[in-house]
């Protein structure tokens, strides 16, 4: 494997110029930088993260930590980072939680055994307590789809409860009554605002939601699929339906069209997310807008800054986002 040394005595240049060319420094010739820059290709020279980032003091690296590799939501999450990671030169490093506390602690452990003092965390099953800690050991550590009061300037998150009570309004403005709702039945703070906002939107209206037209599964397409199965073998009548998120809509509004119920005409559906499969969809889902991505630049972007200065000179910004009402094909005034 090559070295430095090998760039430098192949290039005719000293160790500090193939250096500085390495870290962008100045007073370098565009002969020096392109002689070099050819010599490191043939030679198929590799820059050590570790050690450069030991010689200029700024971290090279930007780590992420999310849930899974699979769910769409979360490859946008981690998109929007990789996108702040290639604009400042920074290598990303990706590791998965597994919305399990022992695993994100696992997850974020080694982004600190590589070195990496910048990381955005989705983190679900950490206490609050754990992550307060781990903000105060790692510079640029933050939170992302979290909110926790001690460490606000560090947390980018979505107001889930506010996202509840939008779809109620919008199914409610369609003058539907008899409601039903789809629910992750993973036990952390998303479904049970989402789930809270519309019950309370729900109740302000004057209109119960029955507490047997509320299901729990897996927040995936099969989910979706086998929680709506259960509503409709309950016999209960319902005109519209509020879903966790976009892939347990979709799921949900195969399984109605598979048994004879078309949507929007006999029942609406709404979700949440906005996942890029919303828009094609058939009928195209109505949805809650999460600004997953945006949310994932502006929190890698804090990140870096943290390092740069100190947490107290960082600007104000207003690091909560408010879901988007998206109406497309899938709800449509009740009829009946």
């Amino acid at each position: 494997m090559a070295t430095i040394k090998d760039v430098a005595r192949v290039a005719g240049v000293s160790v500090a110029s193939v250096s500085r060319v390495l870290n962008n420094g100045p007073k370098v010739s565009k002969d020096t930088i392109d002689k070099v820059s050819r010599v490191m290709q043939e030679l198929n020279y590799t820059p050590n993260a570790n050690a450069r980032a030991l010689v200029t003091q700024k971290s090279t690296t930007l780590g992420v930590v999310i849930p899974d590799l699979v769910d769409p939501f979360f490859a946008s999450l981690a998109h929007g980072v990789e996108q702040v990671a290639r604009q400042k030169n920074m290598q990303l490093l990706l590791s998965t939680g597994l919305v399990s506390a022992e695993t994100e602690m696992q997850a974020i452990n080694l982004l600190i055994e590589r070195q990496c003092d910048v990381m955005v965390v989705h983190s679900k099953k950490l206490s609050d307590q754990a992550l307060i800690e781990l903000a105060n050991k790692v510079t640029g550590l933050v939170l992302i789809d979290r909110f926790i009061e001690e460490i606000a300037p560090r947390c980018v998150w979505l107001d889930n409860l506010e996202g509840g009570k939008i779809a109620a309004r919008h199914l409610l403005a369609l003058d539907h009554k008899n409601l039903a709702c789809i629910s992750s039945k993973h036990q952390i703070d998303d479904p049970l605002l989402r789930l809270q906002g519309f019950q309370s939107e729900l109740t302000a209206a004057g209109v119960e939601l029955d507490a047997e037209l509320v299901e729990y599964g897996e927040p995936t397409l099969q989910g979706g699929e086998l929680a709506t199965q259960k509503l409709l073998s309950s016999g209960k009548r319902f005109s519209a339906l509020f879903v966790y998120n976009d892939a347990m809509a979709i799921g949900a509004i195969s399984t109605l069209e598979d048994n004879g119920f078309k949507v929007p005409s006999d029942i609406s559906v709404i979700g949440f997310d906005d996942v890029l499969l919303s828009r094609y969809s058939r009928p195209k889902l109505s949805t809650l807008n999460y600004p997953v991505e945006e949310m994932a630049i502006q929190a890698a972007t804090i990140a870096i800054e943290l390092t740069q200065q100190r947490e107290k000179e960082l600007p104000k910004v207003n690091c909560k986002y408010i879901p988007r009402l998206v109406k497309r094909e899938s709800t449509n005034f009740n009829s009946k």
